[in-house]
């Protein structure tokens, strides 16, 4: 194992670094002379190509959590994990063919203003609310403390909060420059993280290959993994029976087999990708051709995700079974799922260790970014402009956002500095995951309420909030404890420290349910409330799609069955 860092590897990671700084520089300096617009900065209006808006939606949603969170659970659940990648390019293909259509026909910029726009003012704040105290409490911080795990374990474990510090001022850099310098500059990182990414998954399986005496032969590293671990490529889990081994029961409250296929994935996927004004907000900008076809893309791109953050951690699994990796997966002397990248990066040639540390802080710098800009467009645009000042000039308001990024980020430092949230103690992704399932089920409801049911109404959706986000408390924090285990409703099973708990995935699914349910009897019922789906042009027209876009659709499509028919 080569431990550490060297000169080789500073080199090519400074090289990425000057590189991504001087041609963010060169992008700000080509349009300086419209610094001052809002629009230019917060959504960069007209000029992210195709390309651009699809690299910079998988740049923004590659970050740590998937290198760190997802490798760690392809260590413990394998390929089964990789159900929110290969869906997630089905809800992009949803998006782009029935969401986006309606956001730009109306000029929306940010899910607050469409909100304002579809119910009222009253339903954008509050939602406005929730969504900042999600992007920074959940969000921002776990991005910034799992990157920073990640680094300071392939640097050597001593550089902790100078590594946390640097990576937020890198962001900052980045992000200052607004969302044309963040569109183009994410191309460049997509290309690292992907290429180091693919490097480090050819070097996990090449490891494999030789522990069992094959030599350096990638592809029969990988046949290795499916001969000494079947279970972990496993795309669905079954319910396990009374009496099965803990890991059984723990495997299926993280991925509850067909149940979660019904209900939680998708509201997961469809609400990150299609209620995100973080993801969305690249595609905002742009004219419903470009749009369509960057979300295609990056649909294309979510499909090659799993190959470069589960396979390593499958690896690592081998690996580690066969007596391989044991200090690199402990921490403080307990075994972490999270480590299992570190763990494998550590073994990297000098150089391309440097590389791969690129393509992690690609990653983590990207999402950091991103998360940090639609944090500053919402509280600038929905919040600051509406309700402190109204008459605000642009250059005040591009001010205003950067301030925000900055209180953004010296915030997620000061809440990671030790460790406020127990990210260190949850597997990463799972973390991240679940909390915002808190709210995800109640957004979408809301929206897709709101885009295809006229007759919903302001009042309903109000309602439909504040139940659904108590609803989620009650699945969560409440009836595990009632001692009714098994009900038509859900099975709650014991984790690993006796506690009883209902898999989040069908948690979200119920929440969501009973969210429309609830909606849709106040708007019925609510007789004098005039709806203002009138506000909102939809119409039947605005889902057609060009037939090479079609085409792109159906290859697609066929390329994600073919997966789950291989792998179920």
């Amino acid at each position: 194992m080569n431990k550490g860092l060297l000169a080789a590897d500073y080199i090519v990671f400074i090289i990425y670094i000057i590189g991504i700084a001087a041609y963010g520089y060169w992008i700000y300096r080509r349009k300086k002379n419209k610094e001052t617009s809002a629009t230019d900065f917060f959504l960069a209006e007209g000029q992210l190509t195709w390309w651009a808006i699809g690299a910079s939606l998988i740049a923004s949603n590659i970050s740590a959590e998937q290198f760190i969170g997802m490798s760690g659970n392809g260590f413990r659940l394998g390929l089964a994990i990789a159900s929110y990648e290969w869906l997630a390019a089905v809800s992009l293909i949803i998006v782009a063919v029935f969401f986006m259509p309606i956001y730009l026909k109306n000029r929306i910029y940010t899910m607050p203003q469409f909100l304002k726009t579809r119910y009222n003012e009253t339903v954008a704040l509050i939602m406005a609310v929730f969504w900042l105290f999600l992007y920074i409490i959940v969000n921002l911080t776990s991005i910034l403390y799992l990157g920073t795990i990640a680094i300071n374990n392939l640097t050597g474990g001593n550089y902790f909060y100078a590594i946390m510090i640097g990576l937020a001022l890198f962001a900052l850099l980045i992000t200052l420059g607004g969302m044309k310098v963040i569109g183009f500059t994410d191309v460049i990182q997509v290309l690292v993280l992907i290429a180091g990414g693919l490097i480090t998954t050819y070097i996990a399986l090449t490891m494999v290959s030789e522990k069992f005496g094959l030599g350096k032969d990638a592809l029969s590293g990988f046949n290795q993994l499916l001969q000494r671990a079947p279970d972990h490529f496993d795309m669905i889990f079954n319910k396990p029976a009374a009496g099965a081994p803990q890991n059984q029961v723990d495997n299926y409250i993280s991925l509850p087999g067909i149940a979660m296929l019904m209900a939680g994935q998708w509201i997961a996927n469809l609400n990150y990708w299609g209620c995100n004004q973080y993801i969305t907000q690249r595609a905002l900008g742009a004219d419903l051709p470009t749009a369509r076809t960057g979300i295609l893309f990056a649909a294309f791109l979510k499909l090659m995700m799993p190959l470069i953050v589960v396979l390593p951690g499958i690896a690592a699994f081998v690996l580690h079974q066969q007596g391989e990796l044991q200090q690199q997966m402990l921490t403080n002397g307990e075994l972490r799922e999270d480590n299992a990248y570190a763990a494998v990066l550590g073994f990297l040639p000098h150089g391309l260790k440097g590389l791969s540390m690129a393509a992690l802080t690609a990653a983590i710098v990207a999402s950091l970014a991103g998360k940090a800009n639609s944090i500053s467009t919402i509280f600038t645009l929905d919040i600051y402009k509406k309700y402190f000042n109204k008459n605000a000039e642009e250059a005040k308001m591009v001010w205003i956002g950067r301030l925000a990024i900055i209180g953004a980020l010296i915030f997620a430092i000061a809440i990671n500095w030790k460790d406020a949230l127990g990210i260190g103690s949850k597997g990463g992704f799972e973390f991240i995951q679940k909390y915002t399932g808190y709210v995800s089920p109640v957004i979408f409801a809301v929206f897709l309420l709101g885009f295809f049911w006229k007759r919903t109404t302001s009042t309903a959706a109000i309602i439909g909030i504040i139940t659904g986000t108590v609803l989620a408390i009650v699945f969560d924090k409440v009836l595990p404890l009632n001692g009714q285990y098994e009900t038509i409703l859900y099975t709650a099973f014991a984790d690993k420290d006796g506690h009883y708990t209902i898999p989040f995935l069908v948690q979200m699914g119920w929440v969501f349910f009973f969210t429309c349910i609830i909606m849709i009897v106040v708007s019925l019922l609510d007789k004098n409330v005039v709806s203002r789906s009138h506000t909102m042009e939809v119409d039947p027209s605005m889902f057609k799609v060009q037939p090479r876009i079609l085409v792109f659709i159906l290859i697609l499509l066929a390329l994600i069955l073919s997966l789950y028919i291989r792998f179920w």
